[in-house]
């Protein structure tokens, strides 16, 4: 059963640009946009941002000597300069720490402080309840396959970028 405003119809049947269809971009921007906010408000008395969240926790589930701000970038799909600032604002509040990196003179290692350990505990609570409370909209037996499926859908667009900067070189 659909969820409440949202009828059942045969778009499928219209063309995929055709005014009278849902359309891709703006429900996947729309999911962000609502998750994103939700989240903030739900973690603002934490004092860190959704952003950095994904910084403690891509650096928690990673390396344990700690994780480069290129493999960052890649891992969190965002650009460099995002990322620098981001760990920059980080960094100054003792979320994080850089160290040389052993192999590479120019690169650093990143790693979470035990401060940014706990805030990353404290708002993990929050990021789980808030996917469970989300995600309940579906039926239990198909969320798994709701998120296969959106990881499929974030690889081909990950994909259509590569493929689209290697033909304007």
């Amino acid at each position: 059963m659909p969820p409440p405003g949202i009828a059942k119809n045969k778009s499928f049947l219209l063309p995929v640009d055709a005014p009278e269809r849902r359309r891709f971009p703006p429900l996947l921007r729309k999911c962000w946009y609502n998750l994103n906010q939700t989240f903030r408000r739900r973690i603002a008395h934490v004092g860190v941002t959704p952003d950095q969240f994904t910084v403690m926790r891509t650096l928690n589930e990673g390396n344990p000597k700690g994780l480069t701000q290129r493999e960052l970038t890649e891992i969190m799909s965002s650009d460099p300069n995002t990322i620098a600032s981001l760990l920059e604002r980080m960094e100054s509040l003792g979320l994080v720490e850089r160290k040389p990196h052993e192999k590479d003179r120019r690169a650093y290692r990143i790693s979470l402080r035990p401060v940014g350990r706990r805030k990353y505990e404290e708002v993990r609570d929050i990021a789980v309840s808030l996917q469970t409370e989300v995600l309940s909209i579906l039926p239990e037996e198909k969320r798994e396959e709701f998120l296969e499926h959106l990881a499929l859908v974030a690889n081909a667009c990950r994909f259509a970028s590569e493929k689209s900067t290697s033909r304007s070189k």
